[in-house]
């Protein structure tokens, strides 16, 4: 309707303000001015027209309340957060489609959002952590006691985080109750026991179609400390095809960021899981709103390929609004590395949670995250700060 008053004013304007017997050629001009101002001033709307379309089409297709068995219950439009102060949701990568079966959660980090202030702070959890823990009142602690493990000394590699996803639902089928994704709340119950927390939602996100993503923001803007390989494999001795050379400022396309992501060769899961933090941190900087304005179209493409999650729909406007608090504060994160305190093999999950309620709880000069027993490095390990040699 505006784009066709907008047509009517510009026309009409023109057949009562130009002159009486104009020579042909400068009617042809005037006609072609007229044409043009109206494809132009009809560009926003059409474009308003096609971005709306797309965003109907993709919270219709990753906001399709799923119904897992670990969601809040107590959660209304008129209170969103059941009356928390803390919103908790577990962003999980996956290796595979977000629809198939088998897929290993090897990136797996708990984003608290305090949602009076937007105070934020991003926990990030080994792939290879060993014997995750369930909340006592939790179905599953009644099956693992001692935590995630194998009770006959089968393969220690179906026993780690990345494993919960695809195995719980393989040996305990509905244990948890009448759920969309098993696996998922398998792993929210393992991150919620282990750090002592709650976890109200997840987001998986396909570490494959996350090329698409990165592409679809036009890349990401990161710093490269030592070389970061290419494809290869430790295990079976296959090199790396090439390499991320170090380097300031260094802007990756879809194909560079996974690998950036993703690369060990040469490295350890705790490198790599401290650079899937900085990931990010770049995505949320290339994801101005310009950008997105921009882009949309080829974000909810991508978005609709990649993302899965138990967030209901009808709490997305309160999601927005948070997410604009959490956006005017910095974001603290935290990683549980290789330390005096840590060891993935074996962890001390009465340290972890201590460390998890001081990181959430009040500031004090008596508990700082970021003090002596902290479970991160202190230096910022986004920065550009090249590994000697």
């Amino acid at each position: 309707m505006v784009f066709v008053i907008w047509v009517f004013v510009v026309a009409t304007t023109y057949l009562m303000v130009r002159p009486i017997g104009m020579p042909l050629l400068e009617k042809g001009l005037g006609a072609l001015v007229v044409v043009l101002l109206c494809v132009l001033g009809g560009l926003p709307a059409v474009q308003s027209v096609r971005i709306a379309h797309s965003q109907a089409s993709l919270v219709n297709a990753v906001f399709d309340g799923e119904e897992t068995a670990t969601t809040p219950d107590d959660v209304t439009e008129a209170d969103p957060w059941g009356g928390r102060e803390q919103v908790n949701v577990l962003l999980l990568g996956g290796d595979g489609g977000v629809g198939r079966t088998g897929i290993r959660t090897d990136s797996v980090i708990l984003l608290s959002m305090n949602t009076k202030t937007g105070k934020s702070v991003m926990f990030s959890l080994p792939r290879n952590m060993m014997n995750a823990q369930f909340p006592d009142d939790s179905p599953l602690h009644e099956v693992f006691p001692d935590g995630f493990r194998s009770a006959d000394g089968s393969d220690p590699g179906n026993w780690m985080l990345n494993a919960v996803y695809s195995q719980v639902p393989a040996l305990h089928p509905h244990i948890l109750g009448k759920s969309e994704n098993e696996g998922a709340d398998a792993v929210k119950q393992a991150v919620a026991g282990s750090l002592g927390t709650h976890v109200d939602y997840y987001v998986l996100i396909n570490l494959l179609g996350f090329q698409q993503l990165v592409d679809a923001v036009g890349g990401v803007t990161v710093n490269i400390n030592e070389p970061i390989a290419i494809n290869g494999n430790t295990d079976a001795g296959i090199p790396p095809t090439g390499y991320l050379e170090p380097g300031p400022d260094q802007h990756l396309d879809g194909f560079h960021a996974l690998w950036y992501s993703r690369g060990r060769w040469g490295s350890d899961d705790y490198k790599r899981m401290l650079r899937q933090r900085c990931m990010v941190d770049a995505l949320v900087e290339a994801a101005d709103p310009l950008t997105v304005l921009r882009r949309y179209q080829d974000l909810a493409s991508a978005g609709k390929q990649i993302l899965r999650t138990d967030v209901p729909r009808e709490l997305m406007p309160s999601f927005v609004d948070l997410a604009l608090k959490v956006k005017e504060r910095p974001m603290k994160s935290m990683a549980f590395v290789s330390s005096d305190k840590f060891y993935s093999g074996d962890p001390d999950y009465a340290w972890m949670q201590s460390v998890v309620a001081k990181a959430l709880g009040p500031r004090t000069k008596h508990a700082d995250p970021q003090g002596a027993d902290a479970p991160v490095k202190t230096q910022d390990a986004c920065g550009y700060d090249p590994v000697a040699g």
